[in-house]
């Protein structure tokens, strides 16, 4: 039988520093159970909770005194090796017009569905972490989810905030009634519109290599290249239990490029992105 999980992905940066935080459920076999995860520049922890902590509705998680929705963050987390301590609040959310899946959303049994609940907010609070204190005024966040059974085998995934809006993209390899093909979910907001990039509106990959990632649909291309990794390790579902490692950079040195009918809206260096390249392991 197999198993499954649920989670979020919870997103805060500032000029100078990057928090993530991703609350999730996980069901292997008969065995249930929960965890936190903090990611930050240079550190991961992994919190395991019983399963009798987590609770959820549709716009909050509850993890004993741990809280995570619409509304920001509360963090309260002892243990021996992790003290995590504060709260954040969130302004008005920037959600998408319609489900990131499209009409993926309504395909039974497939390994992973996932959500964009809010490209861009604002984000304001402190958290402690370990004695380091984490400030965020007039920060920027995002908030993204993933249920299934399993993370995809291979994978790019990345987000980042932008000055005049905020970009996500995922491509993975997809198993889906025995067979396997590359599946792209993707959006761009950038003053004021918002583009989707997907395989059901006729997105292709034209390149995967050296750390980079090139993607057509239409008259649109976008383009990222990894530049700089800084990664942390982090768990994932594996048939609902966390025994796998990922690697995530939540804030490192990257590249982005995005054209419309051959011209460019945007290409700009950061050291603010957010990159998982699980493609080559």
């Amino acid at each position: 039988m197999y198993g499954s999980f649920y989670g979020w992905y919870l997103k805060c940066q500032s000029d100078t520093q990057t928090l993530a935080v991703i609350p999730a459920v996980h069901n292997a076999r008969n065995k249930r159970t929960c965890s936190i995860q903090i990611i930050t520049d240079n550190d991961a922890w992994t919190v395991t909770f019983p399963a009798d902590a987590f609770h959820r509705t549709r716009r909050n998680i509850f993890i004993e005194e741990n809280q995570f929705g619409e509304n920001g963050i509360h963090l309260s987390i002892h243990t021996p090796q992790l003290v995590v301590q504060g709260k954040l609040h969130f302004g008005s959310l920037c959600p998408l017009k319609y489900d990131i899946m499209g009409p993926f959303a309504l395909v039974p049994f497939m390994e992973c569905r996932h959500s964009v609940w809010s490209m861009r907010h604002l984000v304001t609070g402190n958290v402690n972490i370990n004695g380091e204190k984490y400030s965020f005024q007039h920060a920027l966040g995002y908030w993204e989810g993933d249920r299934g059974r399993s993370f995809p085998k291979k994978y790019i995934w990345t987000q980042c905030c932008l000055s005049d809006g905020s970009l996500m993209l995922s491509v993975a390899d997809i198993p889906m009634a025995g067979i396997h093909f590359t599946g792209i979910i993707g959006a761009v907001l950038w003053r004021g519109k918002e583009y989707r990039i997907a395989t059901y509106l006729g997105a292709k990959v034209v390149r995967i290599q050296n750390k980079a990632v090139r993607v057509i649909q239409g008259n649109l291309e976008l383009e990222i290249r990894l530049l700089e990794a800084a990664e942390q390790p982090l768990k994932a579902p594996a048939k609902g239990n966390m025994v796998r490692t990922i690697h995530e950079s939540a804030s490192c040195r990257a590249f982005y490029r995005f054209c419309k009918k051959g011209c460019i809206l945007f290409a700009f260096e950061t050291d603010k992105a957010s990159i998982e390249y699980e493609y080559f392991s």
